[in-house]
Order: C-alpha cells, then sequence, then structure tokens
C-alpha cells in the first residue's frame, strides 16, 4: 500500500533521487570512453577542466564528465569502482547539501568525486573529519587518487609550525579537524605578520560526520586563552563549605534543569562560615559566584561521567562522543570548582583572547556540504542554520538487519542482569556483539560484570580512545565482545566474514536510550552493513535519566500493580514509541537552545568580522597614514560635540575642556588654548584643530625615515586593537552571563544583549581610535620597532599533551584546625563534627 501511495504521490525526497539517476546515467555513459584513454590520457583531463574554469566555464557544465574521470581513476588506482548511489551522493555533496548515507556505504570514496571537480578552482578545498586518525588515514588513501590525476594533497593536524600548515593550506585538497581549521582561522585574525597567517580565503568545505560537528558540537565554541591572574584561594573555601552542606536542608537541587540553589539555612551557614552580614550585598558577587559553581561541582557534574581525572587533571568527556576533549575547559570558574572538589591543583582562570562557534565558523565558507548516516531528524536545523537540505540516498543493497523493539526493566539492576545474560548467550554461540553505552561509569560497570562471568572484552570509552580504530575493526570478528560509549568509533567500519553471517551478523545492544534518536539511529547503523545480516535491541531500565525525566511513574505503577519482577520486561512497541516522542521532545528543546546560543552568537559574528577586516587591512596596507588620521578626525569630532551641544548657547560652551583635551592627546601643554577656538563654529573648530593634528603629523614623519614611520604606525594600531578587542569578548562574555536576569524586568535578554554589545562595540572603537591617536602623536621612538602580541593565547595542543606532565604540589588553602570550633555552627570541635 505505501509503495502504491509513493508511485502516486512521490516524496520531496524521490524526485530528488530520481533527479539525481538521471545525471548518474549520464556519467556512467561515459564509462566505456574512459576505459580506453591511457593513465596519461586520464591525469591530462585535469589540466583541460583548470583551464575551461578560468576561461569562465561553470563546474555544472562538465560534472559528468569530472566525475566518470574520477570513477574511473578510483577504479585504476584504489580497485574501488563507485556505485551508483556513491555517485549520487558526490551529486548532492557537490549541490551544497547533505548526503545521508547509511555506515558501510563508502562515504570516504563519495567524497572524493565533488572533492576533485571543486579542486579545479584552485581556490582550495577542505575535507573535515571528527578526529586526526581519520584525517591521516583518508589522505592517505584518498591522497593516491588525487595525485594520480595530477592535484596535491594536504595534511592539516594540530602541532604542525606555520609554514607546515600553510604548505599543507596551499595544496588543492586538505583534509584535517574541524578544531584545526577553527582555530587556525583565529590564530590567523591574532597574527602580526601577514606573511604568517596560514589559510587561504574559505572556499569549500565538505564535513564528514556533518552531525556530530555542526549539532552535537554546535553549542561548544572554539577558544584561545591567556590566563587571568585571580585568587585560587576562594575557590578551596568555597569547596570546603558546600562539603558541609546537606541536600533539602541547606540547597535544592533540580535534575531536570541541573539547577543548585542555596535555601535560607543554606546562606546563613555561607554568612556564618565567610564571616559576612549579607550574601547577597552587591561586594559579595565573587563570592557568590564561588559558592554556586562549588555546589555545581559538587552536587551536577558527575565524576567518570562529565569528566574523568587523568595524570592530576580533570578532563572534560564529551557527552556525544565519549571521547577525553584535553585541552578544552569548563568556563566561568567550574573547571577550578571541580579541581577543587577533587584536591588537584587549581589552575588559573582564563581569559579568552579569540573565539568561535563550529557553527559560525563554517557558514563563512563560500560553499559546504556534509555526509553522515543520521541527518534526518534534524533537517530543519541544517535548513534553517546552514541553508543546506538533507537529501536521503538509497543502500546499495537493501538493510537486512532486525531491529527489535525495546525490552523496559523496573530497575537498573535488572536491565543490566538481562544485558550481560543476554551477551554471555550470543558470544556462546560466536556472535559478535557491540554493546553501546551512554556513560564511561557504565561501560566500565558492565565490564565488571563480564570479567566475574569470564567473557573476554574490550571497553572503548573516553579512557582509552588511543586503540579506538583497532578495538572497532575487531568488533566484527566471531565471539567478539566489545563495550563502547556512545558513538567512539565513528567513520570506521565493522566488517564480519561468512561464518559470522551464518551466525546472524553483528548484534547491536543498547543499554540505555540516548537523549538524540540520532545517536541511536548510529548505534544501530554499524550493524548490517551492504545488505549483511544484523541485529539490534535497546534494553531500557525505569531507573534510566531520559526514563526519569519523562515521567516513568505511570510505568513504574503499572508494574507494580502487575506484580512484575525486576528482571521481568516488557517488550512493546507502544512503549518503544513513547521513548521516541520523549526524545523528539528532548531534541526540540536542543535546537532551541542551539538557536538561541546562535542568535546571541551573531552579534560577536558581526562584530568580530568587522574587526577580523579591519585587522586583515592593516596588515595588508603599506601606509596606514590616511586610517590614522580617519581615527584622529573621529576623536576630534566626539569631543567637538560632546563640549558644544546643539541645545546650548555659544557662551555656554565649554571650550577649555577641549583645548585641554587637545593638549593632552594631541599636543604639548600650551599648544592649543581657548582663545584659538572662540568665535568659530563647531565644524571650523573640527577643520581647524584637524589641520594642526596633521601639520604635527607632518613634523613626526620628518623626524623619522618613512619606513620606520610606516611600522610605527602598525605597530601602535594593531596592539590597540588586540588589547581593546581582547577585553571586548571578556566583557561581551560577562554580559551574556548575566542578561537573562532583564527577563524579570518585562525586558526580551536578546534584544538587550543586541543592543547593549552595540554599545559596547561604539565603545570599543572610540577607545581604539583614541589610544591610537594618544600614542601616535605623543610617543617618542626611542629604539627599534618590534610588533608584539598583546597576550600569549593557548588551544589544544596534542604536542604538549603527549609529553609527561612534572607532579606538581597540591595548593591548600586556609583550614580549619582540628581543635578549632567547627564553621558550620554545631558548638562542636571540627575533628568531632564535618572533620571526622
Amino acid at each position: 500500500m505505501i509503495g502504491l501511495l509513493k508511485k502516486v504521490f512521490p516524496t520531496a525526497n524521490d524526485r530528488q533521487i530520481s533527479r539525481l539517476q538521471k545525471k548518474v546515467e549520464k556519467i556512467e555513459a561515459y564509462a566505456p570512453r574512459m576505459e580506453n584513454l591511457s593513465d596519461e590520457e586520464l591525469r591530462n583531463r585535469t589540466e583541460e577542466y583548470k583551464s575551461r574554469v578560468a576561461k569562465g566555464e561553470s563546474l555544472d557544465d562538465f560534472l559528468e564528465e569530472a566525475f566518470a574521470v574520477v570513477r574511473e581513476a578510483a577504479t585504476r588506482v584504489l580497485g574501488m569502482t563507485p556505485f551508483p548511489v556513491q555517485l549520487m551522493g558526490g551529486i548532492v555533496l557537490h549541490e551544497g547539501n547533505i548526503a545521508e548515507m547509511k555506515t558501510g556505504e563508502g562515504k570516504t570514496l563519495v567524497a572524493t568525486m565533488p572533492v576533485y571537480l571543486n579542486a579545479l578552482t584552485g581556490k582550495g578545498v577542505h575535507v573535515v573529519t571528527v578526529n586526526e586518525y581519520l584525517a591521516r588515514r583518508d589522505a592517505e588513501q584518498m591522497g593516491q587518487l588525487y595525485e594520480f590525476l595530477g592535484l596535491t594533497v594536504g595534511l592539516n593536524v594540530s602541532g604542525l609550525d606555520s609554514e607546515a600548515k600553510k604548505e599543507a593550506y596551499q595544496a588543492d585538497i586538505t583534509y584535517g579537524t574541524n578544531n584545526e581549521f577553527g582555530f587556525d582561522y583565529l590564530r590567523d585574525n591574532m597574527v602580526l605578520y601577514k606573511e604568517d597567517m596560514v589559510q587561504r580565503p574559505l572556499h569549500f568545505a565538505i564535513i564528514d560526520e556533518v552531525d556530530s560537528i555542526l549539532i552535537d558540537e554546535a553549542r561548544t565554541p572554539l577558544i584561545i586563552s591567556g590566563s587571568a591572574n585571580k585568587s585560587t584561594d576562594l575557590y578551596i573555601r568555597a569547596n570546603q563549605f558546600v562539603k558541609m552542606l546537606t541536600k533539602e536542608t541547606d540547597y535544592t537541587h533540580d535534575e531536570k534543569t541541573k539547577n543548585v540553589q542555596l535555601t535560607e539555612e543554606g546562606i546563613n551557614k555561607a554568612e556564618k562560615f565567610f564571616g559576612i552580614e549579607n550574601l547577597y550585598d552587591i561586594k559579595n558577587v565573587q563570592l557568590n559566584h564561588h559558592i554556586n559553581q562549588a555546589l555545581k561541582a559538587h552536587v551536577v557534574m558527575l565524576k567518570d561521567q562529565d569528566y574523568v581525572v587523568e595524570d592530576g587533571e580533570v578532563v572534560i568527556v564529551d557527552a556525544f562522543t565519549g571521547r577525553l576533549m584535553k585541552g578544552r575547559r569548563y568556563s566561568d570558574g567550574l573547571h577550578q570548582a571541580i579541581e577543587a572538589k577533587e584536591g588537584l591543583e587549581i589552575q588559573r582562570e582564563s581569559m579568552t583572547l579569540a573565539t568561535i562557534t563550529f557553527q559560525n565558523y563554517f557558514r563563512r565558507y563560500e560553499k559546504l556540504a556534509g555526509m553522515t548516516g543520521t541527518a534526518k531528524t534534524e533537517e530543519e536545523e541544517f535548513r534553517n542554520i546552514y541553508n543546506m537540505n538533507v537529501i536521503e540516498i538509497p543502500t546499495n543493497k537493501p538493510i537486512v538487519r532486525i531491529d527489535n523493539p525495546d525490552l523496559i526493566y523496573k530497575s537498573m539492576k535488572g536491565k543490566f542482569d538481562a544485558v550481560v545474560q543476554e551477551i554471555v548467550e550470543r558470544h556462546k554461540k560466536g556472535q559478535p556483539v557491540l554493546v553501546g553505552t551512554v556513560a564511561v561509569e557504565t561501560s566500565e560497570l558492565i565490564s565488571q560484570l563480564l570479567k566475574k562471568k569470564g567473557i573476554p572484552h574490550n571497553v572503548l570509552n573516553a579512557k582509552n580512545h588511543e586503540r579506538e580504530a583497532e578495538i572497532i575493526e575487531q568488533a566484527g570478528k566471531k565471539g567478539a565482545v566489545t563495550i563502547a560509549t556512545n558513538m567512539a568509533g565513528r567513520g570506521t567500519d565493522i566488517k564480519i566474514d561468512e561464518e559470522v553471517k551464518s551466525l546472524g551478523g553483528l548484534y547491536i545492544l543498547g543499554t540505555e536510550r540516548h537523549e538524540s534518536r540520532r545517536i541511536d539511529n548510529q548505534l544501530r547503523g554499524r550493524s548490517g552493513r551492504q545488505g549483511d545480516p544484523g541485529e539490534s535491541r535497546f534494553y531500557i531500565s525505569l531507573e534510566d535519566e531520559l526514563m526519569r525525566r519523562f515521567g516513568s511513574e505511570n510505568l513504574m505503577g503499572m508494574m507494580d500493580r502487575l506484580g512484575m519482577e525486576e528482571d521481568q520486561p516488557i517488550e512493546s512497541r507502544m512503549v518503544t514509541k513513547t521513548v521516541e516522542s520523549a526524545q523528539k521532545r528532548v531534541e526540540g528543546n536542543n535546537f532551541d537552545a542551539r538557536k538561541q546560543l546562535l542568535q546571541y552568537d551573531d552579534v560577536m559574528r558581526q562584530q568580530r568580522e568587522i574587526i577580523y577586516k579591519q585587522r586583515a587591512e592593516v596588515l595588508e596596507s603599506d601606509n596606514l597614514r590616511e586610517v590614522v588620521e580617519n581615527m584622529m578626525k573621529s576623536v576630534i569630532e566626539r569631543v567637538v560635540k560632546l563640549h558644544t551641544p546643539e541645545e546650548e548657547v555659544e557662551e555656554d560652551w565649554d571650550l577649555e575642556s577641549i583645548a585641554d583635551y587637545m593638549n593632552g592627546t594631541f599636543f604639548s601643554e600650551g599648544m592649543l588654548s581657548k582663545t584659538d577656538l572662540v568665535g568659530k563654529d563647531p565644524e571650523e573648530m573640527i577643520e581647524l584643530l584637524f589641520e594642526k593634528v596633521k601639520n604635527k603629523y607632518d613634523e613626526k614623519e620628518k623626524q623619522l625615515e618613512p619606513e620606520r614611520m610606516r611600522e610605527f604606525e602598525k605597530v601602535i594600531v594593531l596592539r590597540s586593537v588586540d588589547s581593546k578587542w581582547m577585553d571586548h569578548i571578556d566583557a561581551m562574555d560577562q554580559l551574556r552571563q548575566g542578561i537573562h536576569l532583564r527577563a524579570y524586568g518585562q525586558n526580551d535578554p536578546l534584544r538587550e544583549y543586541q543592543f547593549e554589545g552595540f554599545e559596547m562595540f561604539e565603545e570599543m572603537i572610540a577607545a581604539i581610535e583614541e589610544d591610537v591617536s594618544r600614542y601616535i602623536m605623543k610617543a617618542e621612538i626611542q629604539q627599534n620597532l618590534q610588533r608584539e602580541k598583546v597576550a600569549e593565547g593557548t588551544a589544544v595542543n596534542p604536542k604538549e599533551e603527549s609529553k609527561p606532565k612534572k607532579k606538581q604540589p597540591v595548593r591548600k588553602g586556609k583550614t580549619v584546625g582540628r581543635n578549632d570550633p567547627c564553621p558550620c555552627g554545631s558548638g562542636k570541635k571540627y575533628k568531632n563534627c564535618h572533620g571526622k
């Protein structure tokens, strides 16, 4: 029936597929002609196409022919001939859309055709992967194909010096990770010499695992930071205080919103502990903030789930991929609060020097495309934010995997007992099992239970992702049991042999539903590739977080009334649908949160683009005199207008202040007096003052040789722009943190943020102009000029991480003596109370 309806009313996706099918037939029609070409003749096609592009021909004019060239070259060089569905995927990517292709459909090969076609423009194509292992693997494997066709390939990984990076970016095709491309963009906009910039203008990017990069990581901005000088003592004291509090009496915790706050009793205890009268006094804002972060660190942030402690450092665990996010820190003092909680050395708070979200970085490309196995559930977001449509490409062979309904248990214990029993039985018959978990601690718990049963297995979680690809590749072997956190191992295929196929293929066992359907679909998609057999099932308990958040009480009541045991499951399509509707609600909430984040970040994006554009012009320019003069004129106009308001009569104008300001900023003392300005209207004053400034500028130029003067201008402008911009980023961050409070006053926080952000930006520009004017006119040049960075910033640096870290002593704050009265106010000695 559904098939008949599809014929009568084809979906938008069906219409796209039939359009693509026609192009695929044209590509395949070229096959006999391409087969008859020698290697040399095939390679010569590249130069021919390049010259056609140079003459103004569109890439679409010879798409089918160019794809046929790559198809034939792939057959010769890689021994792989793209299937018709892979050709379809390639066309979708060239058109700047997202190709949804199931796991095992050969996405790496799909990308080669649009990459080749777009590289013919000479503007560079970036292929973006989720980790460096995949970037390196794909650059090596597919690099053979591109080099055979006469194109160059670069690999951009962390730890390269700027020369090596520049070389990678100059190549026709550059492979790398999303982090590295983003950080290079930020670093390029912090360099002091244009020769140090490594990237070219952003032309075309194909993002592998596009949902992971543009959706899962969209809320985490890339940050380059330098350290700020703040005391670490307050973190330790706040940590000591929070350890003494009890839930409900002293604080409340809302699991749904993850909000923790002090009760009246908790506030009283804080005032007693810190010896203050009122915790909410304006002078105690910092202390209040520290207490809140310490509470969050103890109550909300869970060890081995949200973070792990490794080599004396707190390392964040990515909630979506289960990977360790080394080098990334929680902001706003939360990271330090966790360090205090774990008794580690507290790192200084950092100051943001440059930042950008992946959303805004990737929207800078002229054309953007992506591929993944799971994007349809987020189609609206891709269309609205990135202007990309999601097109589902059919599989090369029909999927025969069996997706069983969920099994629902009353308790966690019942669920895990059943999970282990199922693994034992599958292992006994030799069927490989891939166990998917949401948290690190779940994978370790199942591992312990399997050890007790004597079942050999591999654990792949945030703690050992170095062996990731190797473990995943072995996961399809007979009898293999692999426990993986979330989607660890994305991008690596699990291949199975004929014997495993006869046993039913790879069995996927999910131990919990993720809040995103996409992640569950990714786990299922590890099995049943290229028409292979396979099976999947999710095991759920009513104590799971997703079930707790979305009303498992009714189900729990029903199971109790039926007298069901904790190891007795319900298998119901209806319950599975209930779980999926809960997931849809969470996805909707997450989309709204990302959309709102982007609306706020767009304010910074507009400002960042203005500053970066002007900064690039400064680096490019040979003579900044005109730029500096325009800045000086702005300063003069502002000071004159401020002291000669239209509504005042001329006698009331404050000409003394104008003279004082001009002498203080541009001239030497007494060079300009009030009498010079009397009897002139504001426009005449501006003209007179600007003329005097230009004369003094000329005098300064005569003292220096032109080359030194031009360098002097650059040094001053760059230093001023960089320092003011970094302060502004920090100030905007502070504004963003507290802007939600405006909603209490019936104001729209976003509009307030946009309005105040614009005002702050205007103030920053004025401060830059004033700074530059004063230094250009007042500074004396004693020695050779050097451009200097305002602050040294650090991003993720795997090179540094691989070095053994020197053990640091743990810094202790003011501690309470064992025989001192306990600060909780009980009247007992500390050793007999909270010091036990």
